[in-house]
């Protein structure tokens, strides 16, 4: 059957919403009615399962429980707020986003599938999650579970990384929802549900439970283990690095990213592009201006990236007093004042070594 031809039916739309109206969990921003709420929770589970994004959520609610207080948000403090959650860009995009909702509408989410789309950080997807839960417009909402449901239910065998496919999945809900039969918040938020409580991405899928397993075709054809079909992504390229926590006394010597290009702006120790020996991270101490004591090893650690992994190699170094240290981005702070700093999870087994977070 051809892409052009595969449709859902009333019928299963109508089954599906009744299954999530009677199943459907208790999640902290789900039936608030407040856009905020749903823009936010969207833009934290890009790429972040549910049961992770909990407490975030509830932290950064807490600390900005409003676009005007994330527009306003100090850039280091946003940060902060993010950490551990990755994908630093999308707390970026989020300040971008809020600035230009106060300015441009009053501070609130315009209803509109176009205006939606041009905001910062928020694509199709986001928009449509939006502008269905939040206004009722008949948008799709086509995430990875949903591509993972409708390609199972219909046996869409076309790679689902293939952007094609995904526009192809997108007027499949679109159609649904433009007969007006169901409503599209019910709808969109059924698929996503029941693609992560039933459909799942890994292990085999709660057919027994789902309410359509009656017509799904993978389920009927015993395809589930073949659909969907993703391609393999290129091998993530590894780069070795080594990671130097210097310490002058109780202060560690924290080093600022650049405002561009992998975690921007964050804070990390200072750390070197390739592997060393001690006698070679002894002298990249030096090359500091700084007068190493004693260096011992901490343990390896490896973080990976979605193009890279960094397999790094630490010491620890301490070095003479060092209170008139300045150079460049670098700069030595307390344990205390470390805290404040947004520490990208790439160096989470160092950060973990020194007790640096509650």
């Amino acid at each position: 059957m051809e892409m052009n031809t595969k449709k859902i039916s009333d019928a299963q739309a109508d089954q599906l919403c009744a299954w999530y109206e009677k199943n459907k969990r208790s999640l902290p921003w789900r039936d608030t009615g407040n856009p905020y709420d749903v823009w936010l929770s969207e833009i934290m589970l890009q790429q972040t399962r549910i049961e992770a994004v909990k407490r975030y959520y509830a932290r950064f609610q807490n600390e900005l429980p409003s676009i005007a207080d994330v527009a306003s948000c100090d850039d280091d403090r946003l940060m902060r707020l993010w950490e551990g959650l990755g994908y630093y860009s999308r707390a970026r995009n989020l300040k971008k986003c809020a600035a230009v909702l106060m300015n441009e509408y009053d501070g609130s989410f315009p209803a509109d599938e176009a205006k939606l789309k041009k905001l910062p950080g928020i694509g199709p997807y986001t928009a449509g999650a939006i502008g269905s839960i939040c206004f009722d417009l008949a948008l799709p909402a086509v995430d990875g579970n949903v591509m993972r449901v409708l390609s199972r239910v219909l046996a869409v065998r076309e790679d689902i990384r293939n952007p094609e496919t995904k526009k192809a999945i997108e007027e499949i809900v679109r159609t649904v929802l433009a007969k007006g039969i169901v409503c599209p918040s019910v709808f969109n938020q059924a698929l996503m549900e029941l693609g992560e409580v039933i459909c799942v991405p890994n292990g085999e899928p709660a057919c027994g439970m789902c309410p359509l397993k009656d017509s799904c075709i993978a389920h009927s054809e015993n395809l589930t283990g073949e659909i969907p079909y993703r391609s393999k992504l290129k091998e993530r390229r590894i780069e070795q690095r080594t990671i130097l926590v210097i310490r002058d006394g109780q202060r560690f010597l924290m080093n600022k990213r650049p405002d561009t290009g992998l975690l921007a702006s964050l804070y990390e120790f200072y750390g070197i592009d390739r592997k060393l020996n001690e006698r070679e991270a002894l002298s990249e101490v030096r090359k500091l201006g700084l007068s190493p004591l004693h260096i011992s090893h901490l343990p390896d650690s490896k973080h990976i990236f979605t193009h890279k992994e960094w397999h790094m190699k630490a010491y620890e170094i301490m070095v003479e007093d060092a209170s008139d240290f300045a150079k460049d981005s670098m700069f030595l702070v307390t344990k205390k004042e470390l805290a404040s700093l947004a520490v990208p999870s790439a160096f989470k087994a160092y950060i973990d070594w020194y007790s640096l977070r509650d």
